[in-house]
Order: C-alpha cells, then structure tokens, then sequence
C-alpha cells in the first residue's frame, strides 16, 4: 500500500515539527507575517523570548530590529506569489551590539491549505564567515604589497650595487694609468676588468623583474652593454648572440652572466690583435636538463703553448662557475678562432 502526503491539519502538524526541531534558524510565518513557529536556533542566535514571540509580526521581534523596509517589501511579494526571496542580505543592528550580516531565503509553502498563506524564513548568519574573508584579503593585500615592496628595494640595491661598481671600476683604471710598474698596471687592468664583468651582470639584473629570468634577453642585453663600452668599431668587431627561450633562476643566470662576460672579454683581449675584423658569437641552448652555453670567436685562435701556459685569472673564474653550475668546461680550435663551451649533461637541471 502506498502512503499518501499528508494534508491540511497534519501536514501543518509537520510542517511545526520540523522547524521545531531543526538546528537552522527557521521561522514560519502566516500571511500577515506574524510568527506561527520558530526553531529554537532562531531564537538562541537573535536572543529572542520565545515565550513572546507567537503570534508577533516578526517586525516586532527584539527591538524592532527586524523592522527593515527591503524585507518588509520581499516578504509582501512572496506571499502574493509575485516574488521568492532567495539568498538577500540584509543588516541586522542591534543596539549595544555587533551589527549581523543576513543572508534571508523565503518560501511560500503549498502544503494543502490554499485559505491560509505560510511563508518559511530561513535566517544564515554570515557576519564571522564575510570578516574571515575580509580578513584573509587584507593579509593577502598586505602580502602583495609587501611583496612590491621588497621588489622596489631590491631593485633600488641593484642599481645602487651597480653604480657602485663602475666607481671602484674607473678608481682601478685611473691608478692604472698613473702607476709606473707594468707587472702593476697589469694587475690593476685586469682588476678593472672583474669588476666591470660584474657590474654588467649587475646591471642587466638590475633591469629585470624578480623572479625567472628569459636567458635570451638576459644575454643580448648583457653583450649590448659590453659591446657598447669595450667594442670601439662596430664595423670591424661584431658580438652575436643565438639562444633558445629558455627560463634560468636568478642566481643561475648570475652565474652564466659572468661566464659569458668573462669569456667575451677574453676574446676581445686576444683574438684580434693589430685591429682585426672578426666576430664573437654566445650561444646558449637547452634539451630537457641537458645545456650548453658557448663562446667562441673567429681569431688567431689558441697560442701554441697553450696547453702549458699557467690558467689566467679569467679562466679560473670560469672553472669555478661551472663546477658551480655542475657542468664541465670544454676547449676547442675551432680554426680559425677558439671556443669555449660550458656543458652540463644529465641530473637535475639548474635552467627550466
């Protein structure tokens, strides 16, 4: 046998029962809206006596708080069957006490009775809940501000730091030139160039946002500066520079920007010597966690006794940057000229 709904009376009898018992503030209320029944969430959360609640409009519930025009509005609507609240918000303030945010559904319940109206009110108080949010985006806000900050300072550094460099860099050359030891001079010219490896490196870092670094740019920018300032005829000495997209970590890019500064001033000191054309290419690329970043030029090439000549400072440096960057430094002729690569093979990659 198959039960039936039930109607009028009874489903009037259940439709209380339930609110009675329900842990969510519910309120129904008949068509004049005063309160027909109230679960006992509704009147613990709005510190409402429910000994004299029955029978009030619920605009007169606590101290008129509920007495809101917008609601007053909504709840006619529903109950012509014009309109059905869901989810509207409202303020709820009460005197000597933290204003409640709202959030209002309402219902014309049909349970038999077509003479008598019944309007469900479900009440959610998402007062906590909107202030957590609020919360978390003023940390979040004060994060990224923060976060702006640091780059801002961060990057005034780097200038500073590179500016500071080209000082101690023209203090060495102008004791280079008024010194009279050659072995001195020497000393001094080669400090001179360190720090002007370093200071382009700076420099370039300097120019861009925290965070990856795109090695194409990184490069074409690092080897415009040093063309610009070591290079004094463009048409006979030419710098170029190939290189696919990849992304490198700031202190990795720090690393190959030195190599490569190392190695093309390097170049510039020797391969032409007595004004002789030629060119200097940097070439870097990557295959998974493989890559190889390489130097080479079109010169006189290796000396030679090259093989038992003692390593320069340069060279040292750029030993210690690839056993840095875990990656193996090899020497080639390429005849004409010379070639120096840095290759890393295998295990992690340093460059993503």
């Amino acid at each position: 046998m198959t039960s039936q709904p039930p109607h009028g009376e009874a489903a009037a009898d259940l439709a209380l029962a339930v609110i009675a018992s329900s842990t969510a503030p519910l309120v129904l209320l008949d068509g004049s809206f005063a309160v027909v029944a109230a679960s006992s969430s509704f009147y613990r959360a709005f510190q409402i006596d429910p000994a004299h609640a029955a029978g009030l409009e619920i605009f007169a519930l606590g101290g008129g708080e509920w007495d809101v025009r917008q609601l007053r509005s909504l709840l006619k609507a529903t109950a012509a069957g014009n309109a059905q609240i869901d989810a509207y918000e409202m303020d709820l303030a009460r005197e000597g006490q933290v204003t409640r945010r709202l959030v209002l559904n309402v219902k014309n319940l049909d349970y038999g009775d077509t003479d008598h109206v019944r309007l469900l009110l479900a009440v959610a108080d998402v007062t906590d809940a909107r202030l957590a949010g609020k919360l978390k985006d003023d940390v979040l806000r004060q994060k990224d501000d923060l976060v702006r900050e640091k780059a801002i300072l961060l990057q005034e550094l780097q200038h500073r730091v590179a500016n500071s460099l080209q000082i101690i860099a023209s203090v060495l050359l102008q004791s280079a030139k008024r010194v009279d030891s050659d072995e001195t001079r020497t000393h001094l010219y080669d400090a001179h160039q360190r720090v002007m490896s370093v200071a382009a490196v700076q420099r370039q870092l300097a120019a861009t946002t925290l965070g990856d670094v795109d090695l194409r740019g990184y490069f074409s920018e690092l080897c415009e500066s040093i063309g610009a300032s070591m290079i004094r005829d463009h048409n006979q000495l030419k710098l170029e520079v190939t290189s696919d997209d990849t992304l490198a970590a700031a202190d990795v890019s720090v690393s190959l920007g030195l190599i490569v500064t190392e190695l093309v001033i390097n170049a510039l000191k020797h391969a032409f010597p007595g004004r002789r054309k030629g060119k200097i290419s940097v070439d870097y690329h990557a295959d998974g966690a493989d890559w190889t970043l390489s130097v080479g030029d079109n010169g006189v090439g290796m000396p030679a006794d090259a093989a038992s000549a003692k390593a320069g400072l340069g060279t040292s440096i750029v030993s210690a940057l690839a056993q840095q960057l875990q990656a193996d430094v090899q020497v080639s002729d390429s005849q004409p000229g010379h070639k120096v690569s840095i290759v890393h093979e295998g295990g992690a990659g340093l460059v993503t």
